[in-house]
């Protein structure tokens, strides 16, 4: 009778650690291989990109920020003079000012109506698809035509602002002349583009939350209101987070709406006693317009070091709240 049994190594005589064939060990390494760092090879173009144009730039701006730069492409080597001409600087300063004031009357309201607004959006109302549509209209809107449009609303003699002043009895301001109203018309520009992206981004987080939390507090007999502060803005906070930090951002960097605000010859200075000129326009003004290259790059880089200051600052306060 045959023995139909699988020989085993004592039967045959042979090893029983048979070596696959070579190409079936090529396989087993391409795969091992293909599943270890093909992560890494579709992230690298980022990365890739983001040194060719972001760290590459920052690096060469702290070189150039070093010297005593020329129109030629060439500097001489001062160390850190031109850091320690820049905190002696008072336009600098009031730049920093200036800045950090349209900051907050920008960042503040316009994260506080966003909330509103997706709050309300999130609701069941008629309309709802091109209610969400329309608030995403002003960022579609060419900054320059906002500008172009907000300085004619504002506008001392035929501005429609001063024009509804005047119904109940205020009188024309001018609102290129002073630090405060200025901060307010170009703040408004800001809030008007922006408001409705954050809204979005709210929205989009308010309807990750779980519907039965609002039923329960509904059935213990919570209002609408507590429910928005005790519920929704407790389980939104890594967005409002994200918006802080991105406001934060965008505000340290606020250069077309006062530039175009601004029009005639003093525009780059932000007024003729500078009273609304950011520090991104305080930079060009250096590098672009007076060609002091190493100053300007000093004055960016002070720009870098300050956003990053001030979104720590967000972050680990929104931390603690939690």
């Amino acid at each position: 009778m045959t023995d139909l049994r699988p020989r085993t190594a004592e039967r045959t005589g042979k090893n029983s650690d048979v070596t696959p064939p070579p190409r079936r060990r090529l396989g087993d390494f391409l795969g091992r291989m293909d599943a270890k760092w093909s992560p890494y090879l579709f992230v690298a173009p980022f990365f890739v990109i983001f040194g060719i144009f972001g760290l590459f730039p920052l690096g060469y701006t702290a070189w150039v920020s070093l010297h005593k730069w020329s129109m030629g492409g060439s500097g001489t080597f001062i160390g850190f003079e031109n850091y320690v001409e820049l905190f002696d600087d008072p336009d600098f300063w009031n730049a920093t000012i200036n800045t950090l004031g349209m900051l907050v009357l920008a960042t503040v309201p316009q994260l506080l109506i966003a909330l509103v607004l997706a709050s309300l959006l999130n609701h069941g109302l008629r309309g709802l698809t091109i209610l969400r549509v329309g608030v995403l209209l002003p960022i579609v809107t060419s900054v320059a035509a906002v500008g172009i449009v907000f300085s004619q609303i504002y506008a001392r003699d035929v501005g429609m602002v001063n024009g509804m002043l005047g119904l109940i009895g205020v009188d024309a301001v001018d609102w290129r002349a002073d630090k405060w109203s200025s901060w307010i018309a170009i703040s408004t520009m800001v809030n008007w583009r922006w408001t409705g992206y954050n809204a979005l981004i709210y929205l989009a987080a308010m309807q990750s939350i779980p519907r039965d939390l609002y039923e329960a507090a509904t059935v213990d007999g919570a209002s609408r209101i507590r429910q928005f502060w005790n519920i929704t803005v407790p389980m939104i906070r890594p967005a409002i987070i994200f918006t802080v930090i991105m406001s934060t951002i965008a505000g340290m960097q606020l250069f077309t709406e006062p530039l175009i605000f601004g029009q005639g010859s003093y525009a780059i200075s932000g007024g003729s006693l500078r009273q609304f000129q950011t520090l991104s326009m305080y930079m060009f003004e250096k590098a672009f317009r007076d060609f002091e290259y190493g100053y300007g790059s000093a004055v960016a880089w002070m720009i870098f070091v300050l956003i990053m200051l001030l979104a720590l600052i967000n972050f680990l306060i929104m931390r603690k709240g939690k």
